[in-house]
């Protein structure tokens, strides 16, 4: 008896050391009760660079982040989400033998929300907010490939970044 005392007692324990560690990290459990909307429209992504594709993996990146969030992506939502990619940028960060081996990938973006009463709301500036480097392969597929795989995960840093700016406000 004083064994299963001892370890209902470590369990529960163990969950008051959880809680507080995932309060205190920021992180904290929503249900979908307490998000301020269930339906979201994504409207037009314009890409205002010369990276061509890059507004269709934007556009994927936020429809995955959503629906990761449990907010449906529809085309007759009253709540919708436009944006407008700004600024790519791809920076040589080092080389060898005059070769560049490492590059950096930017992307900056400015969005727009519009709720359910017509009311906007701009998100001015999202970016990529982690430095996102690749490197170089000797042959031109491998490396258009790795460019390809930091492209998205730059886009899918942007939708994280806007899906939590409009679900926790």
């Amino acid at each position: 008896m004083r064994k299963s005392n001892l370890l209902s007692g470590s369990v529960i324990a163990f969950a008051c050391i959880a809680l507080m560690l995932f309060t205190g990290c920021g992180y904290s459990i929503h249900r979908q009760a307490d998000l301020p909307f269930t339906e979201i429209r994504i409207g037009s992504i314009v890409n205002r660079t010369l990276e061509p594709k890059l507004q269709d993996k934007l556009h994927r990146a936020l429809v995955e982040e959503f629906s990761r969030n449990g907010i449906a992506v529809s085309k007759h939502a009253a709540n919708s989400l436009s944006g407008v990619i700004n600024r790519f940028e791809m920076t040589s960060l080092s080389e060898k033998q005059d070769i560049t081996v490492e590059y950096r990938i930017t992307v900056e973006a400015d969005f727009t929300f519009t709720d359910s009463n017509g009311k906007t709301r701009p998100i001015q500036k999202a970016t990529s907010p982690f430095i996102l480097f690749f490197g170089a392969a000797r042959d031109m597929s491998s490396m258009l490939a790795s460019r390809d795989l930091a492209e998205e995960k730059a886009a899918a840093d942007i939708a994280m970044e806007i899906v939590g700016a409009l679900i926790y406000k």
